[in-house]
C-alpha cells in the first residue's frame, strides 16, 4: 500500500492493529502514512505496521469526520432502506479498498418498523477469511454507522460463514478493481 499522504498526530488517538483486531493507543506527535481513507475510516501506516482508525477520531490525523446521513421527515421504510445500504458502501475491510457491499460481504439487510416509528435493521454478512481477526471491527463499524441513520433505533449485525465467501460474490466492478476478473 502506497501513503496517500503523511501526517503528526493531533492528539492521543486509539487505533486498531491490522490485520489481529487489538486495541491501541497511538500517541500525539506520532507521524504515520495515511494508506487508505475510504468511508470515512483510515488505515495508517507506523513504522511498517497497519492500524485502523475510526471516523470518529478523523480529527487526531487533522482530518474531518463523514457528515451524518440525513432523511426526509416522513421517510418510508424504501427511503429508509436505501439509505442503509447507502451507509454499508461506506464500510471497508482495512486492507481491501472496495466496499463490503462490492466484495459480496453482506448477505442480507432486513429494516423492520416498530410502533414508536423507529425501525430495526438486521444484517447478515460474512468475512472474506473466517480466521479475519478484523471481523468485530468491521462489524462494529457496520453497526455504529446504522445507528446514525434517521429513525434507525437498533442494529444487529451477524458474521455468518454459510455459505463461505468466494470472489464469485464480489461485482464485476469489485472484480475488475482486484484483478480478478
Amino acid at each position: 500500500m502506497r501513503a496517500e499522504e503523511t501526517v503528526s498526530l493531533k492528539r492521543d488517538c486509539i487505533a486498531v492493529t491490522v490485520p489481529t483486531g487489538h486495541q491501541v493507543l497511538i500517541p500525539e506527535d506520532s507521524e504515520a502514512d495515511i494508506v487508505q481513507s475510504l468511508g470515512g475510516s483510515f488505515t495508517i501506516r507506523i513504522h511498517g505496521r497497519l492500524f485502523r482508525v475510526d471516523g470518529k477520531d478523523a480529527d487526531a490525523l487533522g482530518k474531518d469526520p463523514l457528515p451524518k446521513p440525513e432523511l426526509a421527515e416522513n421517510a418510508s421504510d424504501a427511503d429508509v432502506e436505501k439509505l442503509v445500504w447507502e451507509q454499508l458502501k461506506t464500510c471497508y475491510d482495512p486492507e481491501i479498498p472496495i466496499d463490503i457491499v462490492e466484495l459480496g460481504l453482506v448477505y442480507s439487510c432486513s429494516v423492520h418498523s416498530q410502533e414508536s416509528g423507529r425501525r430495526r435493521v438486521d444484517i447478515e454478512m460474512t468475512l472474506t477469511a473466517p480466521g479475519c481477526g478484523m471481523g468485530d471491527v468491521l462489524a462494529m463499524d457496520i453497526e455504529r454507522k446504522l445507528l446514525e441513520v434517521p429513525t434507525v433505533a437498533e442494529a444487529s449485525v451477524e458474521v455468518v460463514f454459510d455459505p463461505p465467501w468466494n470472489a464469485s460474490m464480489m461485482s464485476d466492478s469489485a472484480r475488475l478493481a482486484t484483478g480478478m476478473f
